[in-house]
């Protein structure tokens, strides 16, 4: 029994078997990967730079980079930023250094920290290694100037349905093992629903499918996908697989003032191994577009959570998180910012060409004042109430108000001091 199971053959999972081996294998990045595009050229020039990449989850970061170290003849070195530290990135740099040259691949490299990302300077300056970081997260935020001064920064696009589809078919028709069975796939919405648009996710669940219907033929519809998957949560929704339903689910909890929902979604998250970092950002941003000004401390306090996750990290932080959440599903709500914002935006571009008055202009010349520029400007400190009526917007939108305060306390003190201020012009 020992020598029969010694000899078994180890089967690599599906998104690994078919894991793009060359540029046109790569499905949904044609802008960077199609004739004549930035990688395409680096390839055929053997010249790679160093790179971040940024885009979502199961786009092909890891794959891009697999494939520029091969075609460059680079040996591949692979870190995650979860688990590794400076001196796993110091043993790389040495063993770079006796090769004459590797391409060093990190993966979420908007974990390191500022002391790890300063250590691979001098080996990304001199050439020793090429780096390729993958980051799911704005890189002019989470990496530091000096690292990404040396780095290209490439944006990878989520992937179409168009693209998933063909994956999907793809898989069934040229997967060794796939393709011994009769697969039909009648219907794709599930899976590209669970997937999240992640190829890899995707293939994953596939397998799952076609595993537990352990059949030679098998007929994949809607239904059929999430029957199994309610029965194999776990497999597919381990490590926090379900990401972008639970985060929708957490912000949602917050906006609609359920502390409850939103620090049980919150406790998924934190048990997922989510990033806290990832977290905070969302509730700064929640912070500003569905509070507001109903209330202010709400963006200081999301702030502040935001700085302390960032020095303090798991576990400590899980109450920094847990504060920030109640206060902020509790808080009053208002979105009049979010669409005051919208609103002016639409109108900017649409009086894009429009003359700011004359009385508002500035006038450092001579030839500006003889123009009038700044002629007639009522410097507000100088009235009572320290404010002057006079017309601030182009006269093609003259009198259009843009910020509509919502119906809550503080909002409602700014509507009565505008309506002091602006009686009849404005509806406050």
């Amino acid at each position: 029994m020992v020598q029969i199971m010694s000899e078994q053959k180890h089967i690599l999972p599906l998104a690994e078997r078919l894991r793009p081996k060359t540029l046109s294998d790569v499905m949904g990045q044609e802008h960077l990967t199609a004739p004549n595009a930035v990688l395409y050229q680096a390839v055929q020039n053997k010249k790679i730079p160093s790179i971040i990449f940024w885009g979502p989850p199961g786009v092909g970061k890891t794959t891009l980079a697999r494939i520029l170290s091969k075609e460059s003849d680079l040996q591949f070195f692979s870190l995650s930023a979860i688990d590794a530290g400076v001196k796993e990135i110091r043993a790389v740099i040495e063993t770079a250094g006796k090769l004459g040259k590797a391409l060093l691949f990190i993966d979420e490299i908007h974990r390191f920290n500022k002391s790890q990302q300063d250590s691979l300077l001098a080996a990304v300056e001199k050439g020793i290694i090429t780096l390729i970081g993958a980051t799911t997260e704005n890189p002019s935020f989470e990496v530091n100037n000096a690292l990404l001064s040396r780095c290209q920064v490439y944006i990878l696009k989520e992937l179409e349905q168009k693209d998933l589809v063909n994956l999907l078919h793809h898989a069934i028709t040229h997967d060794e093992i796939l393709k011994t069975k009769h697969i039909e796939i009648q219907e794709h919405d599930a899976l590209i629903y669970f997937s999240g648009g992640d190829a890899r996710k995707l293939l994953n669940l596939l397998e799952i499918i076609v595993d537990v219907q352990n059949t030679d033929s098998i007929i994949i519809t809607n239904e059929l996908v999430k029957n199994v998957l309610q029965n194999k949560q776990a497999l597919y929704d381990k490590n926090g697989e379900m990401h972008y339903d639970i985060i929708s689910a957490f912000i949602k909890s917050m906006r609609g003032s359920d502390p409850n929902a939103a620090l049980f979604y919150l406790a998924r998250m934190i048990l997922a191994g989510e990033d806290p970092k990832f977290i905070a950002r969302r509730m700064l941003i929640l912070a500003s577009e569905d509070i507001g000004n109903a209330n202010p401390t709400a963006l200081i306090m999301a702030n502040t959570c935001f700085d302390a996750v960032s020095k303090i990290g798991y576990p400590e932080c899980d109450l920094i998180l847990s504060q920030t959440v109640i206060y902020l599903a509790s808080s009053p709500k208002s979105n009049a910012s979010y669409t005051a914002i919208a609103t002016a935006k639409k109108l900017a571009k649409e009086y894009e060409q429009s003359a700011v008055p004359l009385h508002l202009r500035n006038a450092p010349t001579k030839l500006m004042k003889s123009l009038n520029y700044g002629t007639d400007y009522k410097y507000a400190h100088e009235y009572e109430g320290n404010f002057a009526e006079q017309e601030f917007l182009p006269s093609e939108i003259s009198g259009t108000q843009i910020y509509n305060p919502g119906l809550n306390a503080r909002e409602n003190e700014l509507r009565n001091y505008l309506k002091k201020c602006w009686k009849e012009k404005y509806n406050y």
